[in-house]
């Protein structure tokens, strides 16, 4: 296992993590002006674009156990590198979480995704699972489409980040947005309680969505 692609990836779920958290907990209540849902999502979107150039090159840019779990079925990542990565991943999220909780000022639920008293339409467990299947599907098609051989160089961190951002304001009001599990463990760590017994939903279902994703796309390629 290569220890700087482990590295890489620890840090860009640590920065992409951040980038969600640093802007729900802080710039709803700015005094300027609440960014709102589009602050949260530009704030993703342009992270996953600058990580993706910066040091994406290094481990590939994964930053999401279920986009890893989805290139493995895709054929575009051998499964059993898959661990360590996922590892890092989570691990880059309990971090940074660590860090924001001691900047302090996070609320409650430390912006941990959910459904019920969760999720800012109080959605259904079922309405959360469908959310979060189809868009980490839709993810999985955009970057294995992206980055397929023959893609025109360069574009690809750009459509990831610009997708990404989309899925934020397709469904933040929903489950408040994993589509990655790393990002959902780190709040749910903090935040405890109803945060961390609905934890599961959201590596069940991004990484059944990042699967049926990439075997989508891999049949559209052949």
């Amino acid at each position: 296992m290569n220890i700087k692609a482990l590295a890489a990836e620890f840090i860009g779920t640590f920065m992409l993590t951040g980038a969600v958290l640093g802007a729900a907990f802080y710039s709803f209540g700015a005094p300027s002006g609440a960014a709102g849902i589009v602050g949260v999502a530009l704030s993703i979107g342009i992270t996953v674009f600058a990580t993706a150039r910066a040091i994406g090159h290094i481990s590939g840019g994964h930053y999401n156990p279920a986009v890893t779990l989805g290139l493995v079925a895709g054929g575009r990542f051998k499964a059993g590198d898959a661990i360590g990565y996922i590892i890092a991943q989570c691990l880059g999220a309990i971090a940074v979480t660590a860090v924001f909780a001691t900047i302090g000022h996070a609320p409650a639920t430390f912006a941990a995704n959910g459904y019920g008293n969760l999720s800012m339409l109080n959605a259904s467990l079922s309405s959360v699972i469908i959310i979060e299947m189809v868009l980490t599907a839709f993810f999985l098609i955009v970057i294995m489409g992206s980055t397929r051989p023959g893609a025109p160089a360069g574009f690809a961190p750009l459509s990831i980040g610009l997708t990404l951002a989309a899925i934020h304001l397709m469904s933040i009001p929903v489950s408040n947005t994993s589509v990655n599990p790393a990002r959902s463990l780190g709040p749910a760590v903090f935040a405890g309680g109803e945060a961390l017994s609905q934890l599961w939903v959201f590596f069940v279902a991004p990484i059944a969505g990042a699967v049926i994703g990439a075997l989508i796309y891999r049949w559209l390629d052949e």
